[in-house]
């Protein structure tokens, strides 16, 4: 049995990983991926010490620094958590994973829009990840659904790769922060949309046109959907663990859950909800370590 298992491999989890083997305790990994949301950025540039920096070199710099702490990192899903007499049993598909405290930094998952011919053209035109596709549309035409920081990174991204990018929200103003407001702005080829809904996607086998809620049709060879995310609740559920109404763990100020030898950090959690960060995330990976250490100790 572990003393401790954490369970998500993006910046919650992996600085919660540098803190527990920091503090020598006995434990274990787990996660589908390591990096998270992070490989998906096309630029972080408010991450202390880089100027700027692509997310998949700091994820990589992430991954590199734990591995180099020689923690046991386990590479898969786990589908389930359950509460045994003398802690958590943590499952995955070939194994069970016994630990006496649990750290959750499973993050969120990519919403959809939900409109017409979405699940019909992903892989084929519609995708939710513009640094991982994007150059597949190189000098063609690109439509960003959103209005957020995910949104508007994207779109200025894309305004190097395609030769038009539409950025489609259904508010009057964008809302991500100011710098990327400007930097969207400044782009020429990036047409700003606001107050329009997108109602379908359509083409014959791949993506050619949107239609929004008023019936304009716009030509488009991809549709980047870059709508936000929810958190992840599969494990919340089965525990038993007290959520708010959308959804998100609720932590006190230590990170600890509701579930006694539980604790949550990162996207998933209330007091990251507002401000989903990879500094906010790695603090409270930190955090929830320090604590569940010093329950551990005592």
């Amino acid at each position: 049995m572990y003393d401790l298992v954490i369970v998500g491999g993006g910046p919650a989890g992996l600085s919660a990983a540098v803190y527990a083997a920091r503090y020598k305790i006995n434990f274990a990994i787990v996660a589908p991926m390591w990096g998270g949301f992070v490989n998906e950025a096309h630029l972080v540039e408010n991450w202390l010490g880089d100027k700027s920096i692509t997310g998949q070199e700091l994820s990589a710099k992430f991954i590199d620094h734990t591995k180099s702490l020689k923690p046991t990192m386990i590479t898969a899903n786990v589908q389930a958590i359950e509460k045994i007499n003398d802690g958590f049993e943590v499952v995955t598909r070939d194994k069970k994973i016994q630990a006496k405290k649990i750290i959750l930094a499973v993050g969120t998952e990519r919403n959809k829009l939900g409109v017409k011919g979405e699940e019909e053209f992903l892989g084929k035109g519609v995708s939710y990840c513009a640094t991982c596709d994007g150059f597949f549309f190189k000098n063609k035409t690109v439509i960003v659904a959103g209005s957020g920081d995910a949104a508007c990174t994207g779109a200025t991204f894309l305004s190097d790769v395609a030769d038009k990018v539409y950025l489609i929200y259904r508010s009057p103003k964008l809302k991500a922060e100011p710098i990327w407001i400007d930097k969207v702005n400044a782009a020429p080829n990036i047409t700003c949309m606001p107050d329009s809904k997108l109602k379908e996607i359509t083409g014959q086998g791949r993506v050619e046109k949107i239609i929004l809620e008023d019936n304009t049709e716009i030509a488009t060879d991809g549709v980047f959907i870059e709508v936000g995310s929810t958190p992840t609740t599969y494990i919340t559920q089965k525990l038993g663990i007290e959520t708010d109404e959308k959804g998100y763990i609720k932590v006190d100020v230590n990170q600890k859950t509701s579930v006694e030898g539980v604790y949550a950090a990162g996207d998933i959690t209330t007091n990251s909800s507002k401000f989903k960060q990879i500094i906010v995330a790695a603090a409270e990976g930190a955090v929830a370590v320090y604590n569940s250490y010093i329950e551990l100790k005592s």
